[in-house]
């Protein structure tokens, strides 16, 4: 059986808080057959997605739809405060998160996982806008505000944006291997050199 990841998608999403993961991944199922990786978008309902910043795109699978998954990635946005407190993703993560499901967030995404429990007594970090409330969404979660990502085992949380590529390239070393990581970030020349 392929190791499955799925991308979470929802209206006013984060572009490259779920682009920059499924770049990363996508390429390594892409080039890498062998390795047997399968990626792929999935979405509460069907039909178009509207992103923050105005791209559509249109989910591969619904909640009902898609097969079983190994890994979820949840990208953030503003959007996610309406995501907190919602019992049907609540519901969901933790079905996913009690299915052995490795739970990966990019953003804001953390404070939806903090919401529905998975982050107590965990390490986690997410974006800097939203780390006080990250610290208060669940029991004694340590905070850590200057990781990009962090490992905590069954959860793995990055800060903004593009520290979902750095987290998704973490993720190909835990699944593979360092080399293969190296590999697949050579193939997207990720060589981040900004120039501020």
């Amino acid at each position: 059986m392929p190791t499955r990841i799925a991308i979470f998608l929802f209206d006013q999403v984060e572009e490259l808080d779920f682009a920059g993961p499924l770049e990363v991944l996508g390429m390594w199922a892409l080039y890498f057959p062998g390795d047997e990786i399968e990626v792929f978008t999935v979405a509460q309902e069907a039909g178009t997605i509207s992103c923050a910043l105005g791209t559509r795109v249109i989910p591969d699978h619904t909640w009902d739809s898609a097969p079983d998954f190994d890994v979820l990635v949840y990208p953030g946005g503003v959007v996610t405060n309406s995501h907190i407190g919602n019992e049907s993703i609540r519901a969901w993560v933790r079905k996913a998160a009690d299915a052995g499901t490795l739970m990966t967030s990019v953003c804001s995404g953390a404070t939806v996982y903090a919401d529905a429990g998975l982050l107590d007594g965990k390490p986690a970090t997410t974006h800097w806008l939203v780390l006080d409330q990250l610290g208060q969404l669940g029991q004694n979660i340590e905070v850590r505000p200057d990781d990009r990502f962090v490992d905590a085992g069954n959860v793995i949380t990055s800060a903004g944006v593009s520290a979902g590529i750095d987290m998704a390239l973490h993720l190909i070393v835990r699944l593979k291997s360092a080399d293969r990581a190296r590999e697949v970030k050579r193939m997207i020349a990720y060589e981040p050199a900004p120039p501020v």
